[in-house]
């Protein structure tokens, strides 16, 4: 079977957790902030603060932003719910705009709408599959309602908009290392800025709400949050391969594309301002089930993300809604294996797969 993901960790990742191991620096020690410089570096931000995974990081942002209780976030509703679930972890309440159906992400005219009819205090724009959202005119939205604009980038590493990489728009970026991301830490997350200001009240809730000079000084609220010594040591050996990785990626997507470019299913598109990363390569396909079970009985993995569009889960049943997009998305997308561990062999298969189905 080819697998949906196929996480690469080699020697050096070994070698480089095995180091933590010896010197004793398990927890919250220098290795993490080296990371943190170095990612941040890569983003092109001023800061970067590691947590423990990327719910956490995105709870942390909106924590530093100090939106809370009585604030509304406008985001996307077909997304991994913990886009949703860190808006409401921090107090506040998600409203839902709806998707582009090109792109999958925030329509940006949905999100003005939404953001002057709920009087939002900020936008989350979740840059979906490795696409980045619409970045100029969501800027444009918040500089005219004086909202804060947060990313969810925790699929999207290296993505770009407009020549600009992502994670370095906005008040806040946040991003996830979980084990299928382009990059893994094992888990993790990370919250970009160039806002000092956002940077240390995030640093200082992700590690109990402690002054930057640490001791037993507690300001404010917060959590234990805080990534591992471990977990920075895989990341800070991912991140030198990412640029590889993801170049991998983009080159399986457009053979894919290529081939499945007459095929009774709809690739996804790259528009011009943007970089696609294809953390996945998500398709659309009226017989999806049948799709799927086909492609299975020839040996490739599939993936359904999202099934379900946030608002239409139990836990949001309390929120008001209007995206009949994301509703049609969620019934017929399907994501393909893509990632750096495919061969010539399998890619071929996989186009091929799809083309049988026919």
């Amino acid at each position: 079977m080819i697998p949906i993901a196929d996480p690469e960790l080699g020697e050096e990742e070994i070698e480089a957790t095995t180091a933590c191991l010896e010197e004793g620096q398990l927890a919250d020690g220098p290795e993490v902030r080296q990371f943190e410089d170095e990612f941040a570096a890569f983003c092109g931000t001023e800061f970067g603060v590691a947590t423990s995974n990327g719910t956490t990081a995105l709870h942390a942002a909106f924590e530093a932003l100090d939106i809370g209780p009585g604030d509304r976030v406008v985001t996307s509703p077909f997304s991994f719910v913990a886009s949703a679930n860190a808006i409401r972890l921090a107090g506040a309440e998600p409203v839902f705009a709806d998707i582009d159906p090109e792109t999958y992400t925030l329509d940006p005219y949905a999100t003005e709408q939404a953001v002057r009819e709920h009087e939002a205090d900020a936008i989350l724009a979740v840059h979906l599959y490795g696409l980045p959202s619409e970045m100029s005119h969501l800027q444009d939205i918040a500089d005219t309602h004086d909202v804060a604009l947060v990313e969810d980038a925790a699929q999207a590493h290296g993505a770009e908009y407009d020549g600009r990489t992502v994670g370095s728009f906005g008040d806040a970026a946040c991003f996830s290392f979980y084990p299928t991301k382009n990059m893994t830490t094992g888990e993790g997350g990370m919250v970009t800025t160039d806002r000092r200001d956002v940077a240390e009240r995030a640093a200082s809730y992700v590690n109990h709400g402690r002054t930057a000079s640490g001791g037993y000084d507690h300001v404010r609220l917060g959590h234990n949050f805080r990534m591992t010594s471990m977990a920075a040591a895989i990341g800070r050996v991912q991140l030198s391969r990412l640029p590889k990785y993801n170049e991998a990626r983009r080159a399986n997507a457009a053979y894919l594309t290529d081939r499945l470019r007459d095929a009774a299913v709809k690739p996804p598109i790259e528009p011009d301002a943007c970089r696609h990363v294809y953390h996945q390569y998500t398709i659309r396909a009226e017989d999806r089930d049948g799709l799927r079970e086909h492609l299975e009985s020839e040996g490739v993995g599939t993936g359904i993300y999202y099934s379900t569009p946030i608002h239409e889960q139990p836990a949001y049943d309390h929120v008001d809604h209007d995206a009949p997009i994301s509703e049609q998305v969620a019934e017929n997308v399907l994501s393909l294996p893509v990632h750096p561990g495919l061969s010539g062999d399998d890619v071929r298969t996989i186009a091929s797969a799809i083309k049988s189905h026919e």
